[in-house]
């Protein structure tokens, strides 16, 4: 498969990324939001993201609150505004600064919130995966498949686009509506922390052999062992995030928690 094809935009992780805020909707959080859009592949470096209209409708809030939070990440350097008939703000080449923000935000998650966090997306991906072995066609499962199977190769940020787009089409096919909304927006949630997981390669390879495990155990309409493949793959990114926090508050300075980062991607 071309490279074309392996960026074209997956639905699944746009809709995920800007279900409606409501009426919490902060400027914070819609920082968040794009963040979190941009951490899991949703929009990569160089694409446009919705205008400030149409972000306002998505997200349920003021366009002058979009408006806000978009000045921001331009400030971080997250983003660029460009002027004229195809202007609008586009994605910066700054995976460094991504990482940044999702470094902190781990930093400042209590331990046990993150703890639960994984609880909480633990419990609804085994469901998940518990009726999608009960409902998913071997049709289904192959276009899964075969995703998961060009990924492998490659490179971090491709990888993690492909693997969300896979862990949500897994979700899909318990054919719960209200399961699969649930895995949403508790994936959209955690998936930005999972990114910084994805500098240890070796927890990537993991994370891949456990998706891989997980959709055997679903073609075979084996309930114990997926259920089983999610609590592995999910504890393991817990566990690891857990020790990565640990490492980055011992040292809380910015110049250490970019030393860290750069040192993770070098190494990756």
């Amino acid at each position: 498969m071309g490279e074309s094809a392996i960026l074209s935009p997956p639905s699944r992780l746009r809709v995920a990324a800007f279900a409606p805020i409501g009426e919490e909707g902060r400027t914070e959080l819609v920082e968040s939001r794009i963040v979190q859009a941009i951490s899991v592949g949703a929009f990569i470096e160089g694409e446009r993201l919705p205008s400030e209209t149409e972000l306002s409708a998505l997200l349920g809030v003021a366009v002058v609150t979009v408006r806000e939070a978009l000045g921001t990440l331009r400030h971080r350097g997250l983003i660029e505004t460009r002027r004229g008939r195809n202007g609008g703000s586009f994605v910066r080449p700054s995976h460094g600064a991504v990482e940044e923000v999702n470094a902190r935000a781990l930093m400042d998650m209590p331990r046990v919130a993150l703890a639960d966090l994984g609880v909480h997306y633990e419990v609804v991906s085994a469901a998940c995966a518990e009726y999608a072995c009960q409902r998913a066609t071997p049709e289904e499962l192959q276009v899964v498949a075969q995703i998961l199977d060009e990924s492998r190769g490659l490179e971090r940020a491709p990888w993690r686009r492909r693997i969300a787009e896979v862990q949500l089409e897994l979700a899909a096919l318990s054919q719960s509506v209200r399961l699969t909304n649930e895995h949403v927006r508790v994936q959209t949630e955690f998936t930005p922390l999972l990114a910084l997981q994805d500098l240890d390669r070796e927890a990537r390879l993991g994370t891949h052999d456990t998706l891989v495990a997980q959709l055997d155990a679903t073609r075979a309409g084996d309930v114990p062992s997926a259920r089983a493949a999610v609590r592995e793959g999910v504890r393991a990114s817990v566990r690891w995030l857990v020790a990565f926090r640990a490492e980055l508050l011992a040292d809380p300075r910015p110049e250490h928690l970019r030393a860290t980062l750069e040192a993770r991607s070098q190494g990756e």
